[in-house]
């Protein structure tokens, strides 16, 4: 079985697969000062609940954006699992696609594999629409290479900057209103953030898509893509395991 990891910098998914199939999913919040035996009593007990025993590991793949948690992500997989993981980005990971930029260096590893995940479900040209700490943008091409993107807030930082800036301006929740124009202040905030967000959406895959001069299937994925994938027509496909996806494809193509 294949342990693969996805280290965003809101929260740590592990999730284990049996070939393509997925056995089990676990999310942690990202803590770089997390030690690796915080990780292993917390995941060996999960997985003891879906039935699957440390010793069914052969495998494993670690994606990261955030450097720092690299080194306990590794322990765990060398000290519980007594597996050398691979690690994307590393320059003996092959990798079915590229970025296509002028700074490949610069993308995360989360972008890349999304797009190769993409390309292989939908088939591209496409665009990714990734509601994570920041809500991202991303063009893939007909091979499945990252051409570029764009990067806006996160809904959640939105929220946050509108409280910490605004003295009388109180937390929300995000919600989808009934209406644009709000009578009371609560509902302003959230009509603001979510049809805000869906003008951003909107705006960006129709500019992007006039910029290419090509027509663009948009898949979403992140937990709250759902929400608003019911508010606007121009997702096509919402897909909340695109990265778990890219990191099966990319460890099968390093094992053969």
């Amino acid at each position: 079985m294949l342990l693969a990891i996805d280290a965003g910098n809101t929260n740590i998914v592990f999730a284990v697969y049996q070939d393509d199939t997925q056995q089990g999913v676990w999310r942690i919040s990202t803590d770089v000062k997390r030690t690796a035996d915080e990780y292993a009593v917390w995941l060996l007990q999960l997985m003891a609940l879906n039935n699957i025993a440390r010793d069914q590991i052969t495998q494993a793949i670690i994606a990261t954006v955030v450097p720092d948690a690299l080194f306990n992500l590794v322990s765990v997989c060398k000290r519980y699992f007594s597996i050398k993981p691979l690690v994307v980005g590393e320059p003996d990971v092959k990798l079915p696609a590229r970025a296509l930029t002028d700074r490949p260096d610069e993308v995360g590893a989360d972008r890349l594999i999304d797009s190769i995940a993409a390309a292989d479900r939908y088939g591209g040209p496409l665009i990714t629409v990734d509601f994570g700490t920041a809500t991202c943008f991303d063009l893939v091409d007909v091979d499945g290479n990252f051409r570029g993107g764009v990067i806006a807030p996160g809904i959640n930082l939105s929220l946050e900057a509108l409280h910490n800036a605004a003295a009388k301006l109180p937390r929300v929740a995000i919600k989808r209103t009934e209406k644009v124009v709000a009578t009371r202040t609560v509902a302003a905030m959230q009509s603001g953030i979510f049809w805000g967000y869906v003008g951003l959406i909107e705006g960006i895959v129709q500019r992007m898509r006039a910029e290419t001069g090509q027509t663009l299937k948009v898949v979403a994925t992140g937990g709250l893509a759902p929400m608003f994938a019911d508010a606007t027509t121009v997702i096509d496909h919402i897909d909340n395991d695109l990265t778990l996806h890219g990191l099966v494809l990319i460890n099968r193509l390093n094992q053969e």
